[in-house]
């Protein structure tokens, strides 16, 4: 998992820096701020592991973006987000015994990404295809635990059952996400359409060498729709 941070941390390095390095572009100044809503498919990367299935949740926001030059045909901003996001995961337990146990996990994200954009300038109508990249933090609010009524964990037959009943530890989140999508400019606005994928850092359990988990981490695949009208150009 460390060559996981440090090559994360090498890709966001340039893509914040590219703008400096680059030859001098056209000055944009165009600020828009707007809502975004979609789907989380979530799941938790365990050690020792634990068989999953696709849990989903939902995700909603607030997002501000700015573009703040244009390099040829790409155009270059920051985007930040403050997100509602539902995380989790949903057990695929095959011990016969016909149990069910999923743990929705409810957070405040916040990330700041690099935003970069090829096709119609942002100011003009027109379609575009952007990539969005950066840190992302999340603060815990609260989960909820749900089980089958006929619950028995004597069965399991990889014998991991710590996690039940076991509150987090970690309420910090932290961890890369990466997207693409394409974007619709009108004249009443711009409407946006993205695959994101956040991979998380941070453990939400404790992991030192005399706790049971190693590894507690959260990571996604979600599609959002984001809608922006602009306050400065």
């Amino acid at each position: 998992m460390k060559n996981y941070k440090y090559i994360g941390i090498l890709v966001l390095a340039w893509l914040f820096t590219l703008p400096a390095t680059a030859q001098l572009g056209e000055e944009r100044h165009n600020f828009a701020v707007g809502i975004n809503g979609g789907l989380n498919m979530n799941s938790v990367s365990f050690d020792p592991k634990i068989k999953q299935n696709t849990l989903n949740g939902m995700e909603m926001g607030v997002t501000m973006r700015y573009m703040s030059e244009k390099y040829f045909k790409m155009m270059c901003g920051v985007q930040m987000e403050i997100n509602y996001s539902q995380r989790g995961w949903s057990e695929k337990i095959e011990d016969g015994s016909g149990n069910t146990y999923s743990r929705t996990m409810n957070y405040v994200e916040i990330p700041l990404l690099a935003h970069l954009a090829f096709g119609k300038d942002a100011l003009n109508r027109g379609v575009k295809f952007f990539i969005n990249a950066g840190p992302q933090i999340g603060f815990f609010l609260s989960d909820k635990e749900e089980m089958s009524d006929n619950w028995d964990t004597s069965q399991r037959p990889n014998g991991v059952t710590e996690q039940y009943g076991k509150a987090v530890e970690n309420k910090f989140d932290y961890g890369i996400a990466a997207g693409a999508g394409l974007e619709l400019s009108t004249g009443i606005g711009h409407f946006l359409l993205e695959g994101r994928y956040y991979m998380g850092l941070g453990d939400f359990y404790k992991s030192t060498k005399k706790d049971y988990f190693g590894r507690s981490a959260h990571s996604y695949i979600g599609v959002r729709a984001t809608y922006l009208f602009d306050i400065t150009k």
